[in-house]
Parts: structure tokens; C-alpha cells; sequence
């Protein structure tokens, strides 16, 4: 376990030895405030065009169900910031295993105490440390929106949980990308495309048939968040994230036998 620790600890500090860390945990944040305000500006406007007199509008309480903070603002939001999550995370993800290999230090680390499991396991907590933190950047507008709109803190808690899970799916496909690369780009490149792929598949679903469909929506990311969007826990979506990232740390742990087979 010390050995497990020391390689934390070692995988955090590159992260946050790098100014890129705290440049992405700034525009994340920036980026998140932005796109907040934006939608929050929309909803004003659309709140002024339904109560303004001079087109002898409604009242604020017989607005239409769907003028709410909810539908114009949070979930809006939730949807743009997991589309973030998708093209933040290979560019953290892409370096775990691909740096060690480009500069010659994995056969080392592979000699080491470590087991290829405690390795794997090492890396990706350090990865979902900092997914965490740039989450808990991120999510200081979107509270503000959901307490506002009376959603109340068990609606805000799936949420967090939501993004966490997705984070952490997103987080151990970028490991398992990395693991089997020596180029960062191509990492990075990898992760993007599983990521988007299975990010939604309906588009799939006119071409082929209902069965069919059903089990592409199964594997679609974006429905299994949508859920907690709408502060929905199920525990099949969290079985469902787990399970990915079970899948995607025993890929990269494989992926450690071919390094050493070559």
C-alpha cells in the first residue's frame, strides 16, 4: 500500500507540476460561467417576452410549463458540460501510460514493487482526483441554477454523482487508450473516438430494428446521464459506469503484458 501511495502521489504531482493543470481547472471553470450565463440570459428573455405588457403577455404564474430554470437553463447546461467532459479528459488521460513509454521509464516502473494492477489502479486514481476537482470547479453555476429553481440539494447531489460517474467512465477509457499507445496524440486521438461513439448511438436506431435499438440505447453514455440530469439515481446506470470502467482497467492492464511480451 505505501508503494500504492507513493505512486499517487508521483502521478499527482506531474499533473499539478505542469501549469496545464491549473490552466484547464481555470477554463473550466471560465467556460462553465460562460455558458451559465448565457443560457441565464436566454431565460431572461424569454421571461420578459412572456410577462412584458406590451404584448399582453402571462402572468409569472401561467407561464408555460416548459419556460422553468430547469428546461431553459440546467439541463441545457448539464448536456454542453458533458460534451466538455468527453474533450477534457483524453487531454488528461493521454500521458498516464503513453509518457512513460515515449521516455523509456515503464520498464522501470514495471520492475518495480508494484503489481501491473496497483499500477493501473495508482494511475487512475490520481486521473479521477483531478476530474473530481475540475468538476467541483464546474459545478458552482449549476448549483446556483438548481437551488435557485427550487430543484433542491438531493437533485443537485445526483447530479454530482451523474458527472462523477461519467467522469470516471470517460477517465478509464482514456487510461485503457493511453495504455496501448506510446504516442500522446494518438492516445488522446483514441480516446476521443470510443468517447463519441458511444456517447449516443441513436442515430443508429432507423437502421436497424427494435431490438437492435434497444441495445444501442443501453450503450449510449448520454441516456445513462440523463437520468441524473433530471436528479434520477438508478442504480443500473451506475452499474452500467462501473461495469466500463471494470472493462476499461482490465484493457489497460492487459495492455502492460503486450508492453512486456514485446
Amino acid at each position: 500500500m505505501n508503494g500504492l501511495r507513493a505512486l499517487v502521489r508521483k502521478e499527482l504531482a506531474v499533473l499539478f507540476g505542469s501549469p496545464m493543470a491549473y490552466l484547464t481547472l481555470a477554463l473550466v471553470g471560465l467556460v462553465t460561467a460562460l455558458l451559465f450565463f448565457d443560457h441565464l440570459r436566454v431565460y431572461n428573455q424569454i421571461l420578459f417576452v412572456y410577462t412584458s405588457n406590451a404584448t399582453g403577455g402571462f402572468e409569472l404564474g401561467t407561464l408555460p410549463e416548459r419556460v422553468n430554470l430547469q428546461d431553459q437553463v440546467f439541463l441545457p447546461l448539464m448536456e454542453q458540460l458533458t460534451l466538455a467532459l468527453i474533450g477534457i479528459v483524453p487531454l488528461v488521460t493521454m500521458r498516464v501510460f503513453a509518457e512513460e513509454r515515449a521516455r523509456g521509464t515503464e520498464e522501470l516502473l514495471l520492475t518495480s514493487l508494484l503489481s501491473p494492477w496497483q499500477i493501473v489502479l495508482g494511475k487512475f486514481a490520481a486521473t479521477f482526483f483531478f476530474i473530481a476537482l475540475m468538476l467541483t470547479s464546474s459545478l458552482v453555476y449549476p448549483a446556483t441554477s438548481v437551488l435557485h429553481a427550487g430543484l433542491g440539494v438531493h437533485h443537485l447531489a445526483a447530479v454530482w454523482l451523474g458527472l462523477l460517474s461519467l467522469g470516471f467512465t470517460l477517465a478509464g477509457v482514456g487510461l485503457a487508450c493511453s495504455a496501448f499507445s506510446s504516442n500522446q496524440i494518438l492516445a488522446a486521438v483514441s480516446a476521443y473516438a470510443v468517447a463519441f461513439v458511444f456517447y449516443d448511438l441513436a442515430w443508429l436506431q432507423p437502421f436497424v430494428g427494435e431490438r437492435a435499438a434497444q441495445v444501442l440505447d443501453a450503450l449510449s453514455l448520454q441516456p445513462r446521464f440523463a437520468g441524473f440530469a433530471e436528479g434520477i439515481v438508478s442504480l443500473a446506470d451506475l452499474a452500467f459506469f462501473a461495469g466500463v470502467v471494470a472493462i476499461s482497467l482490465t484493457l489497460a492492464r492487459l495492455a502492460l503484458d503486450v508492453v512486456r511480451v514485446r
